[in-house]
């Protein structure tokens, strides 16, 4: 599938994008989308609404996952697994950094 150049948007957590409109910055059908969901990659803002919003930030989960279903032709099942390993790992990350905050500074 061909990337489509898009126009630089100033991502925010409490923009909404439809399932249309996060398929057109991932380059992934609105079906593996839909599929990425089932697997708990990716959460919409109202799982219960017939038309699903996401946040701003899932833009850069989904073009992660298009570049991952393209250079490791992984299956939507082995794609979700991969996101959801790579969200816990920043997780994991985020709270390392704020636990060595709190650790006082060593002295020269």
């Amino acid at each position: 599938m061909e990337r489509e150049q898009t126009d630089a948007v100033w991502l925010d957590d409490r923009m909404a994008l439809s399932l249309a409109e996060l398929a057109r910055c991932s380059c992934l059908s609105e079906d593996e989308l839909r599929e990425l969901a089932a697997y708990g990659a990716l959460v919409p803002n109202n799982p219960q609404e017939a038309e699903w919003t996401f946040s701003g930030e899932m833009v850069l989960t989904v073009q992660a996952a298009g570049r991952l279903r393209d250079d490791l032709e992984l299956d939507p099942q082995a794609l979700a697994l991969t996101l959801t390993l790579i969200h816990r790992i920043r997780d994991l990350e985020a709270q390392l950094r704020g636990l060595r905050a709190q650790l006082p500074r060593r002295q020269p």
